[in-house]
């Protein structure tokens, strides 16, 4: 069955309202246009995302259903907590954006193909320049082992990727942003796409309306000076 699909023109910064995504694929609503960063903090700011393959159009989505990490709902475990004393693990914040977003993007065991382009590595290294893009580093004796990235949004992280060399590497950095992000804000965490995966680490869902909603709330906080700088962070038990 055919399907109608809005084609963006790069020369015009718009979307059309996020209510006319598809059902079937789930979420999308539209293609072309550019990854500029007008057009991307226009897209997160609407509850749009970009998400594409090698030899695909530029594809927008809005899915029905949203994966997010709720406030507080990420717990430093006594077995996350026994694994952080025995590994000798440090955190950071901005420090290694490019190498975070080249781990992220790297070919995994069961996903062979990275949707983590040059463009759109490109595209986000320049959000973080503007300081709209942020990432969290996990190292272990001066080595990347871990990591995550995404927009802000007010007081919403809206994560992209995030990776693991060492086993809960990518939690350890879900709960750095979710504690550094609450001393601001309440600490919501998009994560776009429902997944096992997600699921398994705590992610809950909510839908379209819910999270738009969440999102024009968010939206209005505004982070303290210096908030998203460089710098080490660190982990506070419960």
């Amino acid at each position: 069955m055919a399907i109608y699909l809005h084609e963006l023109d790069p020369a015009q910064l718009w979307f059309p309202p996020v209510e006319q995504a598809l059902e079937q694929p789930d979420g999308l609503l539209a293609m072309g246009g550019d990854l500029s960063s007008g057009r991307l903090t226009l897209a997160y700011r609407s509850g749009i995302f970009p998400w594409f393959s090698d030899g695909d159009p530029l594809l927008w989505w809005s899915p029905a259903v949203r994966a997010v990490f709720a406030p507080a709902s990420l717990k430093f475990n006594r077995t996350l907590r026994k694994q952080w004393q025995r590994s000798a693990l440090q955190l950071t914040l901005n420090h290694a954006f490019s190498d975070v977003i080249n781990g992220c993007a790297a070919p995994r065991r069961h996903q062979p193909e990275t949707w983590i382009l040059p463009p759109m590595q490109q595209a986000y290294q320049q959000l973080h320049q503007q300081g709209h893009a942020h990432s969290i580093e996990v190292w272990q004796a001066g080595k990347l082992v871990g990591g995550l990235y995404g927009i802000v949004v007010g007081g919403l992280f809206c994560g992209e990727s995030m990776f693991n060399r060492i086993p809960n590497g990518a939690k350890f950095a879900l709960l750095a942003l979710q504690q550094h992000l609450s001393r601001y804000a309440p600490g919501w965490i998009d994560c776009q796409i429902p997944n096992p995966f997600l699921q398994q680490l705590g992610a809950g869902t909510i839908g379209r309306p819910q999270y738009l909603a969440l999102l024009q709330q968010q939206e209005m906080l505004k982070s303290p000076t210096g908030h998203w700088l460089p710098q080490p962070l660190s982990l506070q038990y419960d």
